[in-house]
């Protein structure tokens, strides 16, 4: 799968998006719905769109790869995930129940019942996964931290007697199992020769009549197991065993997912190192030129200040704004209801109103 793909995705997810919050929020506030049903009807409509578009959004966040466009789909998709909880917690507070019955939205927006299983989102697992393995280490490093000592174990002096009677415990024991062996194998001895002697007095008619009984309820076990597994399978409560390996276009599928996610590891180490070396730059390079500029700026404003009231102006206040004040660009109403405006002399109020 390319990356149109999942772009077409977040596009047609953005799109419903819209198109749901024009609905939610129109220009004009709807009059109070009176009709419990239809109000019911109404939340549970925008839930079940809710919830499509978030197994859109997560797919899309799991599989895209730009580090950017991740950051601004995990953003909608939680939002997403906090209205739909929004919206289920008002459900349940209307119809006073966990469990709701949308059989007739599902009809009308042509879905199945699987389109309203909320998954975990997969990135969960993943972020879940690396605090697991970052726990694991610490509880390691710490074990190996400690001194762990095991208690040795106490020895205890065994008298003569004690040793005598455990000996003779044994001895009775193994003669007890050797009599029991010798015993049943006289005991099989007799089951076997009655049971030769019953099958030398039992006819044709019915040996065969055993073997039929023995071989019908074998195969009508089987038919009933099979039935059984089928009915299984319909009802979804077991894998069909045709679809329990996956196929070779599965496969791909797996492993191209693998391997966009490993692309989304490169990619974000990238990306956090752009951002160090533009930090850098702008610190380093760009920064002190951008110093010198407004140093310039400001200067120049003092000098224009003097020649045109012959005295340098007031620096303005920090509570005022500072330097920021000098280059914001303000109408002259803006101006006359600044703090700074209240002095019409001040030769910053002068500049800005002539120009």
């Amino acid at each position: 799968v390319s990356d149109s793909t999942y772009n077409t995705l977040w596009s047609e997810a953005h799109e419903e998006l819209s198109c749901l919050l024009d609905e939610e929020l129109p220009e004009e506030p709807p009059r109070p719905e009176r009709d419990r049903v239809v109000f019911f009807q109404r939340l549970a409509t925008f839930y079940v769109r809710y919830v499509q578009i978030f197994r859109q959004l997560e797919e899309a966040y799991d599989q895209s790869v730009h580090p950017q466009k991740r950051r601004a789909i995990r953003q909608v998709l939680d939002s997403v995930i906090g209205r739909v909880l929004e919206l289920k917690n008002e459900m349940v507070e209307k119809e006073f129940s966990e469990y709701h019955y949308m059989d007739d939205i599902i009809q009308d927006l042509k879905l199945t019942p699987e389109d309203l299983e909320i998954p975990v989102p997969r990135y969960f697992i993943w972020e879940r996964n690396k605090v697991l393995q970052d726990r694991e280490r610490m509880f390691a490093a710490i074990l190996n931290q400690m001194d762990v000592t095991e208690k040795p174990p106490v020895m205890r002096m065994l008298t003569l007697e004690r040793a005598i009677k455990i000996i003779q415990v044994a001895e009775r024991a193994r003669q007890g199992r050797l009599r029991a062996k010798f015993m049943r194998e006289i005991h099989r001895d007799s089951e076997r020769q009655r049971r030769a002697e019953e099958q030398e007095a039992v006819s044709t008619d019915q040996a065969a009549v055993c073997i039929q009984k023995v071989w019908r309820g074998f195969m009508q076990r089987k038919i009933t197991k099979r039935l059984r597994e089928e009915e299984i399978i319909f009802l979804g409560m077991a894998m069909d065993p045709k679809l329990s390996y996956p196929s070779q276009t599965e496969l791909d599928a797996l492993n191209n997912e693998a391997n966009r996610r490993t692309r989304q590891d490169e990619h974000e180490d990238d990306y956090q190192k752009s951002i160090g070396s533009v930090i850098y730059q702008l610190r380093e390079v760009e920064g002190p030129e951008m110093k010198e500029t407004m140093k310039d700026q400001i200067r120049q404003w003092f000098i224009e200040c003097r020649d045109a009231t012959g005295s340098f102006p007031d620096y303005p206040e920090e509570e005022n704004g500072g330097s920021a004040l000098i280059f914001a660009e303000k109408t002259p109403e803006e101006v006359n209801t600044a703090d700074v405006g209240n002095n019409p002399s001040n030769p910053y109020i002068q500049r800005k109103l002539n120009k």
